[in-house]
């Protein structure tokens, strides 16, 4: 793979009396798909809103692009955050706004571009995801399925170098899920982004992982790729491959 872009070391995260995350460390390198597999409630959301400083840890420390999140001032944070792309369960799109302006939204602080520029970009971002045709549509006009891609094409627009995805195949139907995971894997090997992809869906993580990691009651319970794990001799770990 390439450099380390993305790290969490000995995170430790509680809401109240509940220990989320009880230490955990890993490392994304430029150009990896990261999975993280667990149950529901098993922390992973939370553990990624750590990394980009999203949610403040406990303990332990965050490292984007090789600075620590803690000593970054907001401005410098906001700078780092522009480097990643969110694709969350939702897609997250503004209902009031046609695909075009929801792809335009993020390029507003770029004065510099001309309209020009920005349809160029829009129609690019689309086009790798198969949705040139619907630019002028309501998100309320979209499947399921369309709206993920939509937003991804919003996530890609601004070139991140990292990308995060929280539960990107939820609620769509087995073949849209597969779509949606050769996706992800299209747009790792065009743009060399990096990944982290949060997910309980097993098809996903067998698509799209060079590496997965097992979190279980706040704390790694294992990490290795999809065929290392289907072949764990933990049984808990095996169960959700089975």
């Amino acid at each position: 793979m390439g450099t380390s872009i993305a790290k969490v070391e000995d995170i430790k995260k509680a809401f109240g009396s509940k220990d989320v995350l009880k230490g955990i460390s890993l490392n994304v390198d430029s150009g990896e798909n990261l999975v993280i597999f667990g149950k529901s409630g098993s922390g992973k959301s939370v553990l990624i809103k750590c990394l980009v400083g999203l949610i403040e840890a406990d303990e332990g420390n965050a490292v984007l692009f090789g600075e620590k999140i803690i000593s970054l001032k907001e401005r410098e944070l906001n700078l780092a955050r522009k480097k990643v792309g969110f694709l969350f369960q939702s897609a997250a799109l503004y209902d009031s706004m046609t695909v075009r302006e929801n792809l335009e939204f993020p390029l507003r602080d770029l004065q510099s571009q001309t309209i020009e520029e920005i349809n160029a970009l829009v129609l690019e971002a689309l086009k790798n995801v198969g949705l040139e045709e619907a630019i002028d549509k309501m998100p309320s006009e979209l499947s399921g399925g369309m709206r993920k891609r939509v937003g991804l094409a919003r996530t890609l627009i601004l070139k991140p170098e990292l990308i995060l995805y929280d539960e990107p195949t939820t609620g769509l139907d087995p073949i849209t899920s597969r779509e949606i995971s050769h996706l992800i894997l299209d747009i790792q090997k065009k743009y060399n982004t990096a990944s982290i992809i949060i997910t309980h869906d097993i098809e996903c993580a067998r698509i799209t992982a060079n590496r997965m990691i097992v979190i279980k009651e706040g704390v790694i319970a294992a990490t290795g790729t999809f065929k290392e794990l289907s072949e764990s001799k933990d049984e808990w770990v095996r169960s959700f491959f089975q």
